[in-house]
C-alpha cells in the first residue's frame, strides 16, 4: 500500500499554493498561481478575494496526478489578517482588504476609545490598529453601508478557500483572535465588544485549529482531482503554522516566516500583559503564539532588486555579501561612515505605527551598490531586531531565531540578524508554512508522531548561523543610529492638519 500523503494550500499574500508532503517531511511537489494587489491609494492594499480561491484550486489541480490519487488529508493557511465581505452564497460583494491596509485608522481609535485599550488587549489579546480585521469590516459599515448590508459573512482568505472545498462557513481560532471580537483565553466570540460597537455576528463559527472540517466536496473534487470526502483540516494563520512546522512549540526559539512580511512568534502558556505583543492561539491545545512582525522585509529586498538596479536577486546576494565585507571588516575606519543606514517600512506605515515610512539616510557619494544593497538588508535585520527586542522586553526568553521563507535564502541577511541578536540563527531550507500545514494536517488525522518526526528532520536540515562578538561590536552603533531614526518625527508621514505651509 503506498504511503500516505499530505497537502496543504497557503492562500499568501502573493498568489495561492499548493504542496505536496511525505511523512517525512520532505516537499515532494508545489505549485503556485499568482495574484495581484493593487495600492493605488495612500494605506490601501487590495486583492480580487475571487483570485484566492481560484488560484488555490488551480494550484491542487496542477499537483501531478500521481500524488494527488495518495493524498489522505489536505491542511489549509494562508495571509492573515485579511478579509472580504461575502453574501450568503459565499460571492466577494466587495475588494478584499489585505493586512498592509491602513485605511481605518479611526476605526482603530474607536475600538481603543470605547472598550478601553488594556481591556481589549486582555480580552482578545491584541491592540487595536487598522492591521486587524475589525477596524477594516467598521471602516466598511462607515463608508460603504449599502456593501456592509449586502455582506452575510466576513472571511479571511483561507475561509474563502474552504468554503470553495467544503461548502462550510468557519473559521479557526488563530484566525479570529486577529478580528479583534475574539475572547483568546475564553475560546468563544466576545459579546462585549460586539455591543461596544453595536455590530452584528458577522463571522462564522470558529473552531480550534486542528479541526477536521467535512470532506472534500463532490463538486470541488471534480474541479481539483482529489477522492470526494478526502479531510480537510482547517488550521491556521500562515505564521502559526510556520511556528509550528519549525518546531517552536515551546519557550526558547522564535519562529520567523520571512516571506514579503515577516511575523515573529514565540509559544507561551499564558498571554503576556505588554500591550505591544499580540497573541493568538496556537496549533497546539494549551499554548498561545505571541506575535510582533514587520511588514515589509521580503518586500523591501525585492523592491532594492528592482529599483538599485540589480539582475535579479543572486545579483543583489552577492553584492549585499561583498558590502558586509566593505562595512564590518576589522580595519574600516567607521563603521558609521562605510555605508547608509537603511529603514524598510515601504509599505505606507506598518501594523503597529501607520505614520512610518521608509528611507536612506547618511548616503554620500562614495557608497556604492555593494553598501546600499547591504544596507538594506541590515536595516532588514534591524527592523526584525527591534521587535524582537519588544518581545524579550515582556519575558520569553530568546534562545534561537528560525527562519522559513525567502528571507531564508540570503546567508547574509542569517549572519547579520545572529550578530545583531548574539544568538544562533537558523535558515530552514524546508519550507515551514507549507510543510507545517501538511503535517498539522497528518496530525489531525491520526500521525502526530510521525508528524513530530518529521519537523525534527526539518531543524536537521537548516542552516545555522552564530553569532561573531565582532562583527556585533561594529554593529552596535550602527544599530543605534537606526533606532535613533526609527523613532524620529520626520520619518512619519505627518497628518494633513499639521503639514508644514508652502511658501
Amino acid at each position: 500500500m503506498s504511503e500516505p500523503l499530505f497537502a496543504a494550500v497557503d492562500v499568501g499574500t502573493t498568489g495561492g499554493r499548493a504542496v505536496v508532503a511525505d511523512l517525512d517531511g520532505v516537499r515532494l511537489a508545489e505549485v503556485r498561481r499568482p495574484y495581484a494587489t493593487v495600492t493605488d491609494r495612500p494605506g490601501w492594499a487590495e486583492q480580487d478575494a475571487r483570485d484566492w480561491a481560484r488560484c488555490s484550486l488551480e494550484a491542487l489541480a496542477a499537483l501531478p496526478a500521481a500524488l494527488r490519487r495518495r493524498i489522505t488529508a489536505i491542511g489549509l493557511t494562508g495571509q492573515s489578517p485579511s478579509v472580504v465581505p461575502v453574501d450568503a452564497s459565499g460571492a466577494p460583494v466587495a475588494p478584499g482588504m489585505i493586512y498592509r491596509d491602513n485605511r481605518a485608522l479611526a476605526e482603530a481609535a474607536e475600538l481603543r476609545e470605547l472598550v478601553g485599550t488594556t481591556r481589549i488587549h486582555r480580552l482578545t489579546g491584541h491592540t487595536p490598529e487598522p492591521f486587524h480585521v475589525g477596524p477594516k469590516v467598521l471602516w466598511l459599515r462607515r463608508h460603504h453601508p449599502e456593501t456592509f448590508a449586502r455582506a452575510r459573512w466576513f472571511l479571511q482568505p483561507r475561509d474563502v478557500v474552504l468554503h470553495r472545498l467544503t461548502g462550510t462557513f468557519l473559521t479557526d481560532e488563530s484566525h479570529a483572535n486577529n478580528t479583534l471580537f475574539y475572547d483568546l483565553e475564553g475560546h468563544r466570540w466576545a459579546d462585549e465588544i460586539f455591543g461596544a460597537v453595536s455590530l452584528g455576528p458577522v463571522f462564522p463559527d470558529a473552531v480550534p485549529p486542528w479541526t477536521c472540517v467535512d470532506g472534500l466536496s463532490r463538486s470541488a473534487a471534480s474541479e481539483v482531482g482529489i477522492r470526494a470526502g478526502t479531510p480537510v483540516v482547517i488550521g491556521a494563520g500562515d505564521s502559526q503554522c510556520v511556528a509550528y512546522g519549525a518546531g517552536v512549540l515551546a519557550e526558547g526559539p522564535v519562529s520567523e516566516m520571512a516571506g514579503a512580511s515577516s511575523c515573529l512568534n514565540s509559544a507561551v502558556t499564558a498571554p503576556l500583559r505588554d500591550l505591544r505583543v499580540t497573541h493568538y492561539s496556537h496549533v497546539v491545545p494549551g499554548w498561545y503564539t505571541t506575535e510582533l512582525g514587520v511588514n515589509t522585509t521580503g518586500a523591501a529586498l525585492q523592491w532594492a532588486v528592482r529599483q538599485l538596479g540589480f539582475h535579479d536577486f543572486d545579483d543583489f546576494a552577492a553584492h549585499a555579501a561583498e558590502g558586509a565585507t566593505l562595512v564590518l571588516s576589522d580595519g574600516v575606519d567607521d563603521p558609521l561612515d562605510a555605508a547608509p543606514v537603511f529603514l524598510p517600512y515601504l509599505g505606507d506605515g506598518e501594523r503597529d505605527d501607520p505614520a512610518i515610512r521608509a528611507a536612506f539616510a547618511g548616503m554620500s557619494d562614495r557608497h556604492d551598490r555593494r553598501v546600499l544593497a547591504y544596507a538594506v538588508v541590515e536595516g532588514v535585520a534591524a527592523a526584525v531586531a527591534s521587535v524582537l527586542d519588544v518581545l524579550a522586553a515582556a519575558g520569553p526568553p530568546l534562545e534561537e531565531l528560525r527562519v522559513s521563507g525567502g528571507g531564508a535564502r540570503l546567508d547574509t541577511l542569517g549572519q547579520v540578524k545572529a550578530d545583531l541578536l548574539g544568538v544562533p540563527v537558523l535558515h530552514l531550507h524546508d519550507d515551514a508554512a507549507g510543510l507545517g500545514v501538511a503535517l498539522l494536517a497528518a496530525a489531525a488525522s491520526g500521525y502526530a508522531d510521525e508528524a513530530g518526526s518529521a519537523r525534527a528532520k526539518l531543524l536537521d536540515r537548516s542552516t545555522r548561523f552564530e553569532p561573531r562578538p565582532a562583527a556585533r561590536s561594529l554593529l552596535e552603533d550602527r544599530r543605534a543610529w537606526f533606532d535613533d531614526l526609527h523613532r524620529a518625527a520626520p520619518l512619519r508621514l505627518p497628518a494633513r492638519g499639521e503639514r508644514p505651509a508652502v511658501t
